[in-house]
């Protein structure tokens, strides 16, 4: 049998529930396993752990699986996508597109699977995952039986498992645009080219509880992206609604879903984001609410310094464009931004604009992205509705 042996001590956290184990824990290796395959986890005392993926080339060593002595095949991922299908169903009853494997939190680890309507689409970002893929999407098909499949693996993540970046019709014939349904709103979906996997379902809760905020007002949509927040705003009211996003595709793509939904005269700025929030065009316009949702902007620890001075500044120049009484939407999506440092750059960025914030309300990722509890890696989206004085 394949197996690894923990160091003493190694497996503490792992049988507290976390799915990996890191290079620095493994005492030895046996049995000459080699990238993505299923081996047997022991702990010091080389009683059973679980089962999992190895990866002799990744700070992550092992991802565990299962704590059960089971056959991982074709019924195994099944049942784990039959699991995850449900929950999403009881979460979102009334939806028919969400993400329905979040990796570890669905005990699939390095695996994403997206429903948009009739077609899926699916990431392998651990090196035993993407040597499972026949046997999951398989399991998939079965569950959803889908019109088509796409497997997008252009993932950075693949870099660090020492995977290439090759996308692939799995099956059936992909659309370049989907349409989805999200909250009686639609979208257009290019699961082929579109950033991750074609739409954000993780701000599906939080554009709900920006929506509450935005009637009879001016809002301002940056980094828009897909145009989802200011596409939310119309349906809820708003007044007017900028979007700036610094992609013409991603302006053409919000333009798009503005039409889609019954509105018209879209106003989209092609602009860096932060530029346009210090620029003269912006403060001329007085906006009563302004949404943020920028990229990831810290990839990596070393990054959280540089990362953080920008965020921050982001949600300064952001605060200094309302109105008195006016409401801040911002969002981190960078898992090294935690929730203390995400309410400090708040706190800085209303500090230095000469401002007092009032937080309303908090939001996390959707629930169809379950956090771990065991697992702080599954925690990576933050949301807040601010009152700025």
């Amino acid at each position: 049998m394949k197996r690894i042996i923990l160091k003493a001590g190694g497996g503490k956290r792992v049988k507290n529930g976390h799915k990996w184990v890191f290079s620095n824990e493994v005492k030895r290796v046996e049995g000459s396993p080699v990238s993505g395959d299923i081996v047997s986890l022991r702990d010091n005392a080389e009683s059973f752990v679980g089962l999992g993926f190895y990866n002799p080339n990744s700070l992550i060593s092992f991802r565990l699986l299962t704590n059960k002595e089971e056959k991982i095949e074709t019924s195994f991922w099944q049942k784990r996508i039959v699991d995850a299908k449900l929950l999403r169903e009881a979460l979102y009853p009334k939806e028919n597109s969400y993400r329905v494997v979040f990796g570890e939190s669905d005990n699939m680890s390095g695996v994403i699977l997206d429903k948009y309507e009739d077609y899926l689409c699916a990431q392998f970002v651990s090196y035993g995952a993407d040597k499972c893929k026949k046997e999951i999407l398989e399991a998939a098909k079965n569950v959803f039986n889908p019109k088509g499949i796409f497997v997008r693996n252009d993932a950075n993540l693949r870099k660090l498992e020492g995977l290439s970046f090759e996308n692939e019709i799995y099956s059936g014939d992909i659309p370049k645009d989907i349409i989805i349904s999200e909250n009686k709103i639609k979208f257009y979906s290019d699961i082929v080219n579109g950033q991750k996997t074609g739409f954000f379902f993780d701000q599906r809760d939080n554009r709900q509880k920006f929506s509450a905020y935005v009637k009879d007002k001016k809002v301002l949509d940056c980094f828009c992206h897909t145009g989802a927040f200011g596409v939310y705003a119309k349906k809820a009211l708003a007044k007017d609604v900028v979007f700036v996003d610094s992609s013409r595709l991603a302006l053409d793509t919000a333009e798009k879903n503005y039409a889609l939904n019954g509105f018209k005269d879209f106003n989209g700025v092609e602009a860096d984001a932060l530029e346009y929030l210090d620029s003269q065009e912006a403060r001329d316009e007085k906006f009563d609410l302004v949404n943020i949702d920028p990229p990831g902007l810290i990839k990596n620890r070393k990054d959280f310094n540089a990362g953080f001075k920008h965020y921050a500044k982001v949600n300064e120049s952001a605060t200094k464009l309302l109105k008195n009484g006016g409401i801040l939407t911002t969002t981190s999506c960078s898992h090294h931004l935690g929730f203390k440092e995400f309410k400090d750059a708040i706190r800085q960025a209303a500090a230095k604009a000469k401002k007092t914030a009032l937080i309303l309300e908090y939001g996390f990722q959707a629930k169809d992205h379950p956090i771990l509890a065991s697992m702080p890696e599954t925690e990576y989206l933050n949301f807040a509705v601010v009152l700025i004085k």
